[in-house]
C-alpha cells in the first residue's frame, strides 16, 4: 500500500480535515479557490499549503486536493484491537480480498451508515485504500476506522478468542440473513467479487448467511450483499 495519495473535492477534503486532520500532509487549492470554511480547517490543523494547476488535475476536484499519508489514516491490527471494547454491538467488516476500489469504497460507506465498528482490509490481494475509494465512499473513509491486517484467517481465529461470531455472506448458504439475531459480537466476510469467500476462511466461519432474492436476480454485487448484511444487523442493534 503507497504511503501517500491524493483526494480531492470539497465534500472529501472537508471530511478528511474535519475528522483526520493528522493524515493531511498537504492541502492544495486553485488560484481562484475561495471556501473559507475549507481554509479555516486548513489554518487551523496548520497543515501545509500549495497551489496546483487546474487544467492536469483530476476531473471534479473543485478547486481543491489534499496529500494523505496512509499510515496517519489506515491503522495497524494490534493497535486497533488493543483499544477495542468487544460488546455485543460490536460489528467488523472484513474484506475478503475485493478487486475493485468502488466496491470497496462502497462497502466503507455502507459500513459508516449502518453503525459497523470498523472495517478490517487484507493487506495482500486486495485493492488498496486510494483516491477512488475514499471518493465513492462519500468521505466516510475518514469517519470509521479502517484497519490492516496480515492474515485474514488468524485475524479471524483471533476474534473467535475474543468472542466474536463470524458470518460469510454465501449465495448458496440454506441459512437466511432475515432469521439471525446477531446477538454476539459480529464480524462480517464479504467475500472475493468472483471467486467468493475462499474455502480455509469458510472453514473458520460460524455461519454461512444468504440473502433472499427474487429469482429474477441470480446475486448482488459485494457492495450491495454488504449494504444488505449490514441493515440486518443494524436493525438489531441500532436506534
Amino acid at each position: 500500500m503507497s504511503n501517500k495519495i491524493y483526494i480531492h473535492g470539497k465534500h472529501a477534503v472537508k471530511e478528511a480535515l474535519v475528522h483526520i486532520p493528522q493524515a493531511i500532509n498537504q492541502v492544495m487549492t486553485a488560484q481562484a479557490f475561495d471556501d473559507k470554511d475549507i481554509m479555516q480547517l486548513v489554518r487551523k490543523a496548520g497543515i501545509a499549503q500549495g497551489k496546483f494547476d487546474p487544467s492536469s488535475a483530476p476531473k471534479g476536484h473543485q478547486g481543491v486536493m489534499a496529500q494523505v499519508l496512509m499510515n496517519n489514516l489506515v491503522r495497524q491490527e494490534k493497535a486497533f484491537f488493543e483499544t477495542l471494547e468487544v460488546t455485543p454491538r460490536t460489528c467488523l467488516v472484513i474484506l475478503g480480498e475485493l478487486q475493485d476500489p468502488h466496491n470497496v469504497g462502497a462497502v466503507i460507506r455502507s459500513a459508516a451508515a449502518f453503525g459497523a465498528t470498523a472495517v478490517l482490509i487484507p493487506e495482500h490481494n486486495q485493492a488498496p485504500i486510494n483516491g477512488t475509494v475514499v471518493k465513492v465512499s462519500a468521505g466516510m473513509a475518514f469517519r470509521i476506522p479502517l484497519v490492516e491486517v496480515a492474515n485474514i484467517n488468524n485475524t479471524l481465529r483471533d476474534l473467535k478468542k475474543k468472542g466474536f461470531w463470524i458470518y460469510g455472506l454465501e449465495g448458496e448458504s440454506k441459512t437466511s440473513i432475515h432469521d439471525e439475531k446477531f446477538e454476539a459480537p459480529t464480524a462480517i466476510i464479504l467475500g472475493n467479487e468472483a471467486e467468493g469467500i475462499r474455502e480455509k476462511t469458510k472453514a473458520l466461519c460460524d455461519v454461512l448467511l444468504s440473502i433472499p432474492m427474487d429469482p429474477r436476480c441470480e446475486s448482488l454485487n459485494a457492495a450491495a450483499s454488504a449494504a444488505v448484511a449490514l441493515y440486518a444487523w443494524s436493525v438489531r442493534h441500532v436506534r
